[in-house]
């Protein structure tokens, strides 16, 4: 039995379809893994949904619960959100709660709740001064952002390259974190 829960959301970027792995990855690493999605993610996966719940033994959401409705996850006790999009990034930053995954996100940061985000965005939008201006707001209320040298690098529009998205150091530095708490 595991008891350490870990929420992987993601937003609608190509390297949401390696979830799975992800998924799997964690579970090894000793994570009860609840997977939330961003409503375009969620349509994006929509064929896998069933067993990407199966997988991790808790339902898949993208939307938030109704009132009086049981919690259907256990507590977290780290966020992964990755890969995280432009939008959804600068949401999350300005605590613009649309959807359930920023809505988490931003309320994890009241609860002090470790979280990594790892953006995916192009370097288009990278150019957009907004991108930077949000990531120094999440770093600076204590979310670990991984962008830049030892995180993500964004590629020119059209170029991605979604398997030299950094799962691998997303998932170290969940464990990190996960051991400083």
């Amino acid at each position: 039995m595991t008891s350490r829960t870990l929420y992987l959301f993601g937003s609608a970027a190509p390297p949401v379809f390696d979830v799975a792995k992800v998924i799997e990855a964690a579970q090894a690493d000793g994570w009860d893994v609840c997977l939330g999605l961003t409503p375009t993610a969620a349509r994006w996966l929509d064929e896998s949904l069933n067993g990407l719940a199966a997988l991790t033994g808790n339902p898949v959401r993208s939307d938030y619960k109704l009132p009086g409705q049981p919690d259907a996850w256990p507590k977290a006790d780290v966020i992964l959100f990755a890969p995280a999009t432009f939008n959804s990034i600068n949401s999350c930053a300005l605590g613009l709660t649309q959807n359930f995954v920023v809505g988490v996100v931003a309320e994890g940061i009241g609860k002090s709740i470790p979280t990594v985000v790892v953006p995916c965005v192009n370097a288009a939008y990278a150019r957009h001064r907004q991108l930077d201006r949000s990531i120094t707001e999440l770093r600076e209320q204590g979310i670990t952002v991984l962008y830049g040298e030892g995180g993500f690098v964004p590629n020119p529009p059209g170029s991605g390259k979604p398997t030299a998205y950094p799962w691998d150091a997303a998932l170290a530095t969940v464990r990190r974190l996960s051991e400083s708490v």
